[in-house]
């Protein structure tokens, strides 16, 4: 869980109301917050929907509604539940908090700048929200003085001249992904993709990616010009597999199992899975249903695997469903249908059943 989650959960635990609530209302709080923690955003959504049934102007359970559909990437959710919060309790520091990672997250970093601003005011001491504050400053200065070049479908960001050539070829490799991705899913953006080019410093401070991460996509895809994006196909593959998690979010604002989404991104990156196939005939595959949360959290050997098997189940369901029952199945988890139910419909077949045959299979290479 990212740091700030948990100290909205803190923050919201810690208030001495929470102990002064409804008995039934406090332990549906409880759990709501156990549940964040825990990362299970559907159980916590569940939880805080039915304790504001039951008390609708308590400001700490409009935070924990928020929170969960911040995890669930319900951003215009979650703004509509702070604004209840903040309209309850204005000097409320977690919702004010998880505001302004909203705004970052929905493009206005000059909005979450100044809510930020206010909370450091509030809490001169408060070292996560000074650090928070100076690194969204350094990122909105970067922004200003870069550069754009624009194509028919992405609009890429660069800092300089040197980088000019570098962001042309973005451009035509982008495009490339554009229409290679989009024939094998039935499906294109429906609005022009950011992308930045970063020096591998201002990635790892915007980003807070962990070290091995290639590339990372937040609504906006960021790729630090790395040595080895001077290789055409590294390049390529870095911006495909992007591409794919900024195609995935037009089919789906709400997450979907990170096995799924980073899946789609490695086997449709390029044609090429055999690494993948000698990472899981040497190690087996990890059960998707591990795989569901971030990868974040992983090292480069765990991240690899986990990559690896996501892919190999992918192409699987490529192969067998083909690429716009894929898609479709991304359509249905975005409307909420549930996850079995929504597999068994589009891939034809239960998810068990399927993950036992990866499994089978993967055996079989070894």
């Amino acid at each position: 869980m990212r740091p700030f989650l948990l100290l909205v959960v803190s923050l919201a635990i810690a208030s001495p109301a929470f102990s002064q609530a409804d008995p039934r209302t406090a332990l549906l709080e409880r759990a709501g917050w156990e549940a964040v923690t825990a990362g299970q955003a559907q159980a916590a959504a569940e939880a805080f929907r039915q304790a504001i049934s039951a008390d609708p102007r308590n400001a700490r359970l409009q935070l924990g509604a928020a929170t969960a559909a911040y995890m669930l990437r319900r951003d215009d959710e979650a703004r509509r539940a702070l604004d209840r919060a903040l309209a309850l309790d204005p000097k409320l520091a977690g919702a004010r908090s998880l505001l302004g990672q909203v705004l970052r997250r929905s493009g206005d970093l000059p909005g979450a700048i100044r809510i930020f601003e206010s909370l450091a005011a509030d809490a001169p001491n408060d070292a996560e929200t000074k650090a928070t504050l100076e690194r969204w400053r350094r990122e909105l200065e970067l922004q200003q003085r870069m550069q754009q070049a624009v194509g028919d479908h992405f609009a890429v960001s660069f800092e300089g001249p040197t980088e000019e050539t570098l962001a042309a070829k973005a451009l035509e490799s982008l495009d490339r992904a554009y229409w290679r991705v989009g024939a094998v899913l039935n499906t294109y953006p429906n609005a022009a993709v950011p992308v930045v080019l970063y020096t591998t410093q201002q990635f790892s401070d915007v980003t807070r990616s962990p070290s091995w991460a290639a590339g990372s996509y937040d609504g906006t895809i960021r790729v630090p010009m790395r040595g080895a994006l001077e290789d055409e196909s590294e390049l390529d593959r870095v911006l495909a597999h992007e591409f794919v998690h900024a195609l995935v979010r037009t089919l789906s604002a709400t997450l979907i199992p990170t096995w799924l989404n980073e899946g789609l991104a490695t086997a449709l990156e390029s044609d090429d899975l055999d690494w993948a196939e000698q990472i899981v005939g040497k190690s087996g595959t990890v059960p998707l249903s591990v795989l569901r949360s971030s990868f974040s959290r992983l090292t480069g050997a765990q991240a690899s695997l986990a990559y690896a098997t996501s892919a190999l189940a992918v192409r699987r369901m490529l192969q067998d469903a083909g690429g716009l029952a894929v898609a479709n199945l991304v359509r249905d988890l975005g409307d909420g249908v549930e996850f079995d139910a929504a597999f068994a419909r589009r891939i034809q077949r239960p998810f068990d059943q399927f993950e036992a045959s990866v499994n089978a299979g993967a055996h079989t290479e070894r």
